[in-house]
């Protein structure tokens, strides 16, 4: 009777499409300092098959739902597909993706909620050239499509790019206050550039406000690659490869300061939970070495994490994209590689 009961419960996990992993790294590796040491806890074998089968290809980043009594954490993998995480990061199951996002890469993720708390994913299309915003099942709601050839974009400089059939190469979307931000740093262009958002009907319309651009002087960007709304404030923060830093700014694009990484370290992008930030870097100061993850309390350095010299994690070579999650009392980070794409779980050792 008891492995009826079992049976039965594993084959409702799969009628709900989840895969639940049997293979935890237990090995004595760890990695970090002071609190924020870590262990590998899950590697790409915690995916479904069809992002096992795709794992290579993967050059995106996670969204994370931090509403009580949610925690599921979203990411896509060309090839595959949208990948929820559950909550408390056991399971693992594939969305049903529309084609149009499936085939071409999602270069990261975000979540976030309209005026009456309806969530949506959105998804920069860095080989399509469009933005995707879904719901939390998969189905797509919108694509944004390029800014018009004379669409005034608040700035000459973007405004005359577009006008010139320059490409639009989204690397990161946020929302704040009913718009957009959208990082566009794989471009020549390297403007942050902003959509106005109405959820019902859903609604995208370019938007007069533009900022950043190419460039050495303050507020400007090697490759703006990665953008972020710290929770429970207005700021814009943009990660700045080339020049190891965050460049921060109000929602009009007025730059407020810089946050200084180690020289080298190419962060692409910047994760908050609490006082804590986490960023994922391409390289490290020491490009013989893999990169690191860096994380920070109260932007001041605490930990540097090794995935590749010090946990094992061979094919980690460049991070991508890396966030923080809290579960059970513990930090978790979910981690993935790029140039091959690769994924892993680390958990803090207490």
């Amino acid at each position: 009777m008891k492995r009826t009961i079992v049976s039965g419960v594993f084959a409702a996990l799969l009628g709900l499409g989840w895969i639940a992993s049997t293979g935890i790294a237990q090995g004595p590796k760890v990695s970090g300092q002071g609190a924020m040491k870590f262990r590998v806890l899950y590697t790409a074998s915690h995916l479904p098959p069809e992002a096992q089968a795709s794992i290579k290809a993967a050059h995106g980043g996670f969204a994370v739902d931090t509403r009580p009594g949610k925690g599921e954490t979203y990411f896509a993998i060309k090839g595959a597909g949208i990948i929820q995480i559950s909550p408390d990061l056991k399971r693992t199951r594939m969305l049903k993706t529309p084609a149009a996002m499936k085939d071409t890469n999602m270069h990261n993720a975000t979540i976030w909620f309209g005026p009456n708390g309806t969530p949506y994913l959105t998804f920069p299309g860095n080989e399509s050239r469009q933005v995707f915003t879904t719901d939390l099942n998969g189905t797509l709601v919108h694509t944004l499509a390029p800014p018009p050839a004379g669409t005034d974009l608040g700035h000459p400089e973007p405004t005359n790019y577009f006008k010139s059939d320059g490409p639009f190469i989204p690397t990161d979307v946020e929302y704040l206050d009913g718009m957009f931000y959208i990082a566009t740093g794989y471009s020549k262009l390297d403007y942050v550039l902003t959509a106005r958002v109405q959820p019902k009907p859903f609604q995208a319309v370019w938007h007069d406000l533009s900022f950043g651009g190419k460039g050495t002087g303050v507020g400007q960007f090697g490759t703006g690659h990665g953008i972020t709304v710290p929770p429970g404030t207005r700021r814009i923060d943009v990660a700045d490869r080339p020049h190891s830093e965050i460049d921060r700014f109000t929602r009009y694009g007025q730059y407020i300061s810089t946050l200084s990484l180690p020289q080298g370290s190419f962060p692409c992008d910047i994760d908050y939970l609490g006082n804590y930030a986490t960023v994922g870097a391409l390289h490290g100061p020491d490009r013989t070495k893999g990169a690191p993850i860096y994380i920070l309390e109260n932007d001041r350095l605490i930990s540097t994490i090794m995935a590749k010299e010090e946990l094992g994690l061979e094919t980690f070579q460049h991070i991508h994209n890396a966030v923080m999650r809290q579960v059970g009392g513990k930090y978790y980070l979910i981690v993935q590689a790029w140039n091959p794409g690769d994924f892993a779980i680390l958990e803090q050792v207490i």
